[in-house]
């Protein structure tokens, strides 16, 4: 008896039709397969690192030497079964160093300083969590295609911790003293003491972070979202705060005239239904010489002009699956991530916003950050 040991590459899984015509560039489409069977492996990889985030894992790895499965479900108070399955994936994927002879895993240096609370700002496994929770709302999100329509807040579960751990990592770096200071005099104004709003707060932790640095100060965080304004409240009295308070409100329902001095939004206007009605209640909302601080998502309104950023199509991705989606789901005008920076400047202008500065923060690549003036 005899047998046939076949093996298949990347660049041969399928072959080009015989009628697909003369002009069939074949080395093009193996090339293109080899590409999309690594966009397969590498969603694989986002889902597995998004899991090792949330199950500790990666941080438990992070101290502890080579060990083996047994060792780190131990160690992460995990059953060891599915932890041997996500080391094998990890191990497969580069992430995790394995010695055959030991049966042990380890995760390099290098690699937690990417992964885990080491790399500040800079951890992508926190942003690995919204691929997952995108793939939590595929079909109800391939339905809108087929009927219009946009999804509710209620469908995603878990946006607003993932919201919060993603930019709490950029604020607990550098909010205080490499974002507030891009506006000229805020912080000395902080200090002798004003009035602060911030406009889509979530869970509050930027409000918290400045009502911690600025005691003298007021600030008062607006989200329409019950869980999120109790999770806000919870963590400002953990804190022991006695200068933050947080309201449910519709910021395109607000009425307030003329009553800050300063209002922040952290990556919230694109998401609402009514952007422009928001930034003008935002303008009202400020006494003359106020300042707007907007911080989005830096791109261009031009998709030809985005072809060159790294992860342009991760926020056309996010923007489907979510934040377009909300703003529809709401009856909005589906603005989307990326609405771009031009037209985000001319938004601010049209709400009648003057000196209009768009600036960077070196810690945050991803944000655009605009300062406007009533």
């Amino acid at each position: 008896m005899t047998t046939t040991t076949q093996t298949t590459s990347a660049t041969t899984l399928e072959a080009p039709r015989q009628d697909a015509g003369p002009d069939l560039d074949v080395a093009a489409v193996e090339a293109f397969t080899e590409r999309m069977l690594g966009v397969l492996d590498d969603a694989a990889l986002a889902i597995l690192t998004s899991t090792g985030h949330q199950t500790g894992l990666l941080e438990t790895m992070a101290g502890l030497p080579a060990a083996t499965s047994e060792q780190i479900a131990v160690a992460a108070d995990l059953d060891e079964r599915y932890v041997r399955e996500w080391l094998g994936g990890m191990t497969t994927a580069g992430i995790l160093r394995y010695d055959a002879a030991t049966s042990t895993y380890l995760l390099p240096r290098e690699h937690a300083a990417v992964l885990t609370s080491a790399a500040g700002p800079g951890n992508m496994a926190i942003l690995m969590q919204h691929v997952a929770m995108m793939g939590e709302v595929e079909q109800k999100t391939i339905d809108r295609f087929r009927h219009g329509g946009g999804l509710a807040y209620a469908d995603y579960p878990h946006f607003h911790r993932n919201m919060a751990e993603t930019s709490a990592a950029i604020h607990d770096a550098a909010l205080v003293h490499g974002v507030l200071p891009l506006v000229p005099g805020l912080p000395e104004a902080l200090r002798r003491g004003i009035e602060v709003a911030d406009v889509g707060c979530g869970h509050g932790h930027a409000v918290n972070l400045m009502a911690q640095a600025f005691p003298r100060s007021r600030f008062t965080g607006f989200d329409f979202s019950t869980t999120a304004i109790d999770a806000a409240r919870a963590e400002s009295r953990t804190m022991g705060l006695t200068n933050a308070s947080f309201e449910v409100v519709d910021v395109a329902e607000l009425d307030a005239m003329s009553r800050f001095d300063a209002v922040t939004a952290f990556d919230a206007i694109h998401d609402q239904a009514r952007p422009a009605v928001v930034l003008a209640n935002v303008r009202r909302a400020l006494r003359p010489g106020g300042t707007f601080l907007m911080v989005d998502i830096k791109a261009s309104s031009d998709v030809a002009k985005n072809v060159d950023l790294p992860w342009a199509s991760y926020l056309y991705a996010i923007s489907t699956y979510h934040c377009m989606s909300v703003s529809l789901g709401l009856g909005g005008d589906g603005l989307g991530t990326v609405w771009g920076v031009e037209r985000a400047a001319t938004m601010l202008t049209e709400a009648g916003f003057e000196r209009v500065e768009e600036k960077e923060v070196a810690a945050d690549p991803f944000n655009a950050y605009f300062v406007a003036q009533r």
